[in-house]
């Protein structure tokens, strides 16, 4: 085993009792989500009937995140991600680009609500209904600021700085990887989620296009760079600078081809519903009583 790879193991094996806790807590916080989901899509399914408001593919999805989140955590993934930089790359992209496109697609908002505490439900309302409330319900500027967190996130805890201190401190990683598939599930809500919330077909091709290039481009530093940019230990291997490079790449190319075919397909999906609704060879110059006189 070498020098590096060795730093590396015992940087999580000092974490120690602290690795442990934060998994516990993981576990408990997906089990309470998990929870709280299901409560609420409970109640509306007994209010309104079985797929109502939440229908069941998207239930099922949301069901699916969850799990995906706990395979990245665990196993084979997590083992992977112990041994190399590139391995967390995996364990990262899985959480952005499998876990949170599934949580959003859960339409989650509404059930959770139904969930939570009166007081809370009451806090939540009073926020929605105030100014930034309000501002932040246009779907549009939703969406720029989910792309800005996403962007700002992924950024930011791969600098070297931030990335070193999630991997030598386990409450640090814990919130890595929470910030991970927050900004993820919020990203992906404006444009998977339920009708009313989601942006339209040629707004989220664009933002998920704009959303990816600096994603691609924080992929294109790691893997073209001359040299190690990460300290002494963060990286494994008889060769760091190839870690560091295959990290770059286990980022690059998932992110540019899953944000480019959700956005075409988004975009085809407007393209289809609006030839629906207006059929070729349908008459679209107004109807006489149209006119004004």
């Amino acid at each position: 085993m070498s020098v590096t790879t060795t730093a590396v193991v015992l940087a999580h094996g000092d974490a120690g009792g602290a690795d442990a806790w934060t998994e516990v807590a993981a576990l408990l916080a997906l089990a309470g989500v998990g929870a709280a989901y299901g409560r609420g899509v409970h109640e509306l399914w007994a209010r309104r009937g079985r797929g109502a408001v939440v229908s069941r593919w998207r239930a099922a999805a949301f069901v699916a995140g969850l799990v995906v989140v706990l395979l990245a955590q665990r196993g084979p993934v997590h083992e992977l991600a112990e041994g190399s930089f590139a391995g967390h790359m995996v364990q990262h992209m899985i959480l952005m680009l499998g876990a949170g496109p599934l949580l959003a697609c859960g339409g989650a908002g509404l059930p959770l609500s139904l969930a939570a505490p009166r007081r809370l439900r009451a806090v939540v309302a009073r926020l929605r209904s105030g100014p930034a409330g309000r501002w932040l319900r246009r779907p549009l500027n939703l969406a720029l600021v989910a792309a800005g967190v996403h962007t700002a996130v992924l950024w930011w805890w791969h600098l070297p700085r931030p990335y070193g201190w999630a991997e030598h401190h386990a409450v640090v990683h814990g919130a890595e990887h929470a910030s991970f598939l927050a900004a993820a599930w919020l990203l992906w809500s404006t444009v998977l989620a339920p009708h009313a919330n989601r942006l339209g077909g040629p707004a989220s091709f664009l933002l998920l296009f704009a959303t990816g290039m600096p994603a691609a481009a924080l992929g294109a530093v790691l893997t073209l760079a001359s040299g190690p940019i990460y300290p002494p230990g963060t990286l494994a291997g008889p060769d760091p600078l190839a870690d560091q490079q295959l990290a770059g790449l286990v980022m690059w190319v998932p992110m540019d081809v899953v944000m480019l075919v959700a956005a075409v397909a988004l975009f085809l999906r407007w393209m289809l519903a609006l030839d629906r609704s207006s059929p070729a060879g349908r008459d679209l110059r107004p109807r006489r009583e149209e006119i004004p006189a």
